[in-house]
């Protein structure tokens, strides 16, 4: 599985790289098939709180692709949340089979 992650207009952390692939790894985990997961992250301006923006893109071969968009305080709440999010959306197309 590839993680791509891309921060707009920022430098990203090492500390933020390797939590955003500890989640998408255990993402992974409740779909073998998942081949992609693009992170991109964003401040959005004006810079107040709730300004980190996180839009994760999870793609699984013969699937739709799932997204989330969430934005918090920080970008690792807010990577929490889309992970939270695309569990949910995995769990249902899993029922659906």
């Amino acid at each position: 599985m590839e993680v791509r992650i891309q921060a707009i207009h920022f430098d990203i952390a090492e500390k933020l790289t390797a939590f955003i692939n500890k989640k998408a790894e255990r993402l992974a985990r409740h779909n073998v098939n998942m081949t992609e997961v693009d992170v991109t992250l964003k401040v959005i301006k004006p810079e107040t709180a709730m300004n980190k923006e996180a839009v994760v893109r999870v793609i699984v071969p013969q699937q739709e692709e799932l997204v989330a968009t969430k934005t918090a305080d920080s970008f690792e709440e807010a990577i929490d949340l889309c992970m939270e999010a695309l569990d949910r959306q995995l769990e249902k197309k899993k029922a659906k089979k």
